[in-house]
């Protein structure tokens, strides 16, 4: 029988990464060009390169204060801020198919768990060993109900929001 890990963050990563279309593959890679130091960089060469053009040619095409380069700063603000707002929904989604991949490996974990006491509390049984009754040992022998924990966090949810 082999062990079985749960899988680790690049994994959960490569697997949203496998399903994705076209159109999550280009905002990946708008992301990823307008999020690094190279197109800040380009960005701010641009900008002195546009002003000083602007404030010393002889024909300056966008003379001060500069209505066409504040528009196009604008485009860029608009672009980058609807790329951080991608990024962002992206990052929710991995992280809720993380927090269901954690918590179906935990309920799991909490079965095996509580299978083994069992079975620990029978060998006992069974090689005639004393053992006090223990009040906490039982609760823990008992198999959680998901049921139960998912309504009593619906409760205190609903309660907090009142």
């Amino acid at each position: 029988m082999t062990k079985q890990t749960p899988p680790t963050d690049s994994q959960l990563k490569s697997s949203l990464e496998f399903t994705k279309t076209p159109i999550d593959k280009f905002a990946i890679f708008t992301t990823n060009v307008l999020g690094s130091m190279t197109f800040l960089l380009c960005s701010l060469v641009f900008f002195v390169v546009w002003i000083a053009w602007n404030l010393f040619a002889p024909n300056p095409f966008d003379r001060f204060p500069f209505p066409v380069l504040e528009m196009v700063v604008s485009l860029f603000a608009i672009i980058l801020s609807v790329t951080v707002l991608i990024n962002q929904n992206r990052q929710g989604h991995m992280d809720k198919v993380r927090q269901q991949v954690e918590f179906e490996v935990n309920v799991r974990a909490e079965s095996e768990i509580t299978m083994m006491l069992n079975m620990l509390h029978e060998i006992h049984q069974k090689l005639g060993l004393k053992t006090e009754e223990d009040k906490e040992l039982e609760e823990m022998k008992e198999m959680t109900d998901v049921k139960q924990i998912h309504q009593t966090i619906d409760e205190e949810q609903n309660g907090s929001q009142q």
